[in-house]
């Protein structure tokens, strides 16, 4: 997991995830998940940059590897239901997108699969 790029999340983000994690349990995601936030800087919501990805922000990103283009909204488990455009923070992408800034790439390790390379296009937030 080297060259990762310095990730900012939301304090609020960051109280919400710590609980989903402990909820979680001994998992490889959760753990990953701690791992993202270990290297976070936190910042309160109000002061966070408009280009960098927090809960229920919609993200558009580019699969460097396919040139697929992709805008998902990133929610938290329980939030996914039905509805399609929505990944959940406990998806290995998911997790990897957390904290990115707009023009960010990021290599994401997906178990028996080769890695896949995100690059950030665009961050809308929400609410």
């Amino acid at each position: 997991m080297a060259d990762m790029p310095p990730i900012l999340v939301a304090e609020e983000d960051f109280n919400r995830l710590t609980t989903l994690i402990e909820k979680q349990g001994d998992s490889d995601i959760a753990e990953g998940l701690d791992d993202e936030l270990s290297r976070a800087t936190l910042v309160p919501l109000a002061e966070m940059p408009e280009h960098v990805v927090t809960m229920n922000s919609k993200v558009r990103f580019k699969n460097e590897d396919s040139g697929q283009e992709q805008e998902l909204t990133l929610v938290y488990p329980h939030e996914v239901g039905s509805g399609d455009g929505k990944i959940s923070i406990l998806a290995p992408a998911g997790s990897a997108l957390l904290g990115l800034s707009v023009g960010d790439s990021i290599e994401w390790p997906i178990r028996g699969r080769n890695n896949i390379h995100l690059k950030i296009i665009n961050v809308t937030r929400q609410g």
